[in-house]
């Protein structure tokens, strides 16, 4: 394996929350029922198919949309603790970095910067780069394309959602499933991880106390 590449919210950033409580407010607005296990059965990356499965009339997406970004907030986030120095130690032991996201550029690139991630994180794919959204395979093949990664075998993907892991599949790199309010393990390892850790500090403490010839 030489190269990493991450999902961001639910897996280096805790920013779930201030997604939830968006939703919940447009929700809310709508008239339409939503709680946490509601947000986890329904929940895809492209929110146009997560206002569908919850309720959100054709001809009213748009507007759920301008109502989410009202309400959401990005102001609490935060890295999850030991993340920065996670990621530190792949970079000192030579794996190349990258971020495959749905999250928009103009939400997830400031909090790279104060999270002080972005000088560790070599290429970025954001939602507003393609049309497409995970579980298709482009974003994630783009962000290999950038870390000049010729064979997907050679990197692996971690994510905190089932979308994440179909995606790493369907493209043919390794596929790591971090637990989160939208990923529980055996949601995860159904969807193709290969391993499930409590936190990605977790697992990259598990991956670098491997032998090398086993990383």
């Amino acid at each position: 394996m030489k190269a990493i590449l991450f999902d961001w919210d639910g897996t280096l950033a805790d920013s779930l929350g201030a997604f939830y409580r968006a939703n919940l407010a447009v929700m809310e607005a709508f008239g339409l029922p939503f709680d946490e296990a509601l947000y986890r059965r329904h929940y895809a990356p492209d929110w146009r198919v997560l206002y569908r499965r919850l309720g959100v009339a054709e001809g009213r997406l748009v507007e759920a949309a301008d109502l989410w970004q009202a309400h959401f907030s990005s102001d609490g986030a935060r890295p999850f603790p030991g993340v920065r120095g996670a990621l530190e130690d792949l970079v000192g032991a030579g794996y190349r970095l990258g971020l495959v996201t749905a999250t928009e550029r103009g939400v997830a690139e400031p909090l790279l910067r104060r999270f002080e991630l972005d000088g560790l994180i070599e290429a970025r794919v954001f939602a507003d780069d393609l049309e497409v959204y995970k579980p298709d395979p482009a974003p994630l093949g783009l962000g290999l394309a950038r870390l000049g990664v010729a064979s997907p075998g050679d990197a692996v993907y971690v994510g905190d959602v089932p979308d994440d892991m179909r995606m790493a599949r369907a493209v043919g790199t390794g596929a790591i499933g971090i637990v989160s309010l939208l990923g529980d393990a055996d949601d995860l390892v159904a969807a193709g991880a290969e391993e499930v850790h409590p936190s990605v500090t977790s697992w990259v403490a598990a991956l670098l106390a491997r032998p090398a010839s086993a990383g």
